[in-house]
């Protein structure tokens, strides 16, 4: 046990216990004993308030003192003599005070602190300074979007351009400055319909490159002093995925959802500490700057350790569906058309599906967001409305599609599930009705297998299930097949 502490104590840096700021911010430490150390601040301060109240350096050494048992000798005359001498000015004996183990009552891993609040030790210059990638290692972009078809169906043009971007930025952390000239980062703005894919599409490349990723919400990000997550708790769930490694973390993605939330607020009366506060907050992160985030936490306070996490090499993609952007879109499309024989139909826009393709920086400015946060996401593309086709496919062709998860529940009851052509397209169908994209699919898939799921653990005799239009219209039922027996029967 004591040399798994040692370890640690190697591993992680030391952190005050009343300050709670790290030795690389505080400089050399007082070891206090009992795994507690104190920075030289917070110690000069104890001692300044201690003798403020009219202690001195000889009391201090008193009140440590150990105390008598009943066990221990009687004290003697000159014991006494020496109490006396320990009066303060008041007349009144300083009472002996055995010290307590704070490590033990805060539960910290030897060190006085909680595991989630240590930060790991920053590595020297010189590993530092090699080569954190190795650029032949860095897949390519083909190679990139190859697996990203595995897992996402459709938007071929996004998966391109996340794909280029994603190899540019750690083909650029892999070769660092070459000369006089400095590869800047390219953040990413996606735009796109909900259940369109954009959450999942990062998430699968994460885990594609084996990356730390933290993926925020905008909506919970106020400005500071406010009652939320501070900006800077983005950072602190990128540093909790890397495991406190900072300089893991400053090789990360960091994915903010509901981005279009943080948008300028049409009311001008109030302050707006949820919109465009937010933006400029965010502004020093996505360009790249050195910023003080928690450790463990999602607010700054007095208990929270702090350390420096610079965000120069950590690639922010932003994601929302920006509702009401397609009517923006269209007034500007409809200023165009003129009056007379070549003139537009205002209409016109109106059944467009892919209308968020046509965005511009402009349309993004009237929606609510400043230009400053514009110009920091240089890379701005949309994701397309899922259509019919793209449904069914959604729901048989990925690596771990709707149906083939349910057929694995099922197949552990030793029952095959198949699904005909014309059931995958009245559950698409119905999808498309709720236009929440593929989160509705899993919805009406758990609606009709609830009685399946039911039913077939009864009997032992089933053998297949297959699932027909009629029983997803609510006009038949699902055809079922006994184990070693020809006919079929129906279920109505």
């Amino acid at each position: 046990m004591e040399h798994n502490q040692d370890e640690l104590k190697e591993e992680y840096e030391k952190i005050c216990f009343l300050c709670r700021r790290p030795e690389s911010k505080t400089g050399k430490m007082v070891e206090m004993g009992n795994n507690i150390c104190i920075c030289r601040e917070c110690m000069q301060r104890a001692v300044d308030s201690m003798q403020a109240s009219g202690l001195s350096y000889q009391d201090l050494l008193d009140m440590s003192a150990p105390v008598m048992t009943a066990g221990q000798e009687e004290s003697t005359d000159e014991d006494d003599k020496e109490d006396k001498d320990n009066k303060d000015s008041k007349g009144i004996k300083i009472p002996n005070i055995s010290m307590i183990n704070l490590s033990d009552l805060f539960g910290g891993m030897g060190m006085g602190i909680p595991r989630q609040q240590q930060v790991k030790k920053k590595k020297p210059k010189e590993k530092t300074a090699e080569k954190a990638f190795d650029i032949k290692s860095i897949p390519a972009p083909h190679k990139i979007k190859a697996s990203l078809d595995e897992y996402v169906v459709g938007q071929e043009y996004a998966k391109k351009v996340i794909s280029v971007a994603v190899y540019n930025h750690y083909k650029r952390i892999g070769t660092g400055t070459t000369d006089d000239i400095e590869i800047e980062k390219s953040n990413m703005l996606m735009l796109g319909p909900t259940g369109c894919g954009k959450t999942y599409l990062v998430k699968t490349l994460a885990r594609l490159l084996d990356v730390p990723l933290a993926i925020a919400d905008a909506t919970s990000l106020t400005e500071a002093g406010y009652i939320g997550d501070d900006i800077e708790s983005v950072i602190s769930r990128l540093l909790a995925a890397a495991d406190n490694d900072v300089d893991r973390a400053e090789q990360g993605i960091v994915f903010i959802d509901e981005i279009d939330k943080i948008a300028k607020k049409r009311n001008a009366n109030q302050r707006d500490v949820s919109g465009e506060a937010v933006q400029q907050g965010m502004l020093k992160l996505l360009e790249g700057s050195e910023v003080e985030v928690p450790v463990g936490a999602a607010s700054k306070n007095a208990m929270v350790p702090m350390t420096i996490v610079n965000t120069k090499n950590i690639l922010f993609i932003c994601g929302g569906a920006f509702p009401g952007l397609e009517d923006i879109i269209k007034e500007r499309l409809n200023k165009q058309a003129a009056i007379g024989f070549m003139g537009d139909l205002k209409d016109k826009y109106d059944a467009d599906p892919d209308l968020l393709t046509k965005v511009t920086v402009e349309d993004l400015r009237n929606f609510g967001m400043i230009p400053e946060f514009i110009g920091r996401l240089p890379i701005i593309f949309s994701l397309k409305a899922l259509t019919k086709d793209m449904l069914v496919r959604i729901l048989q062709e990925p690596r771990n599609a709707i149906i083939k998860q349910y057929q694995k529940l099922l197949a552990l009851d030793e029952v095959e599930l198949t699904m005909e052509e014309g059931a995958l397209e009245a559950i698409a169908e119905k999808a498309l009705e709720k236009k929440t994209g593929a989160r509705a699919l899993r919805a009406i898939i758990e609606e009709f297998m609830l009685d399946i799921m039911y039913e077939i653990p009864k009997d032992e005799n089933i053998g297949s299930v297959r699932i027909t239009r009629e029983y997803i219209e609510h006009t038949g039922g699902p055809v079922i097949s006994l184990r070693n027996v020809t006919p079929q029967i129906t279920c109505k």
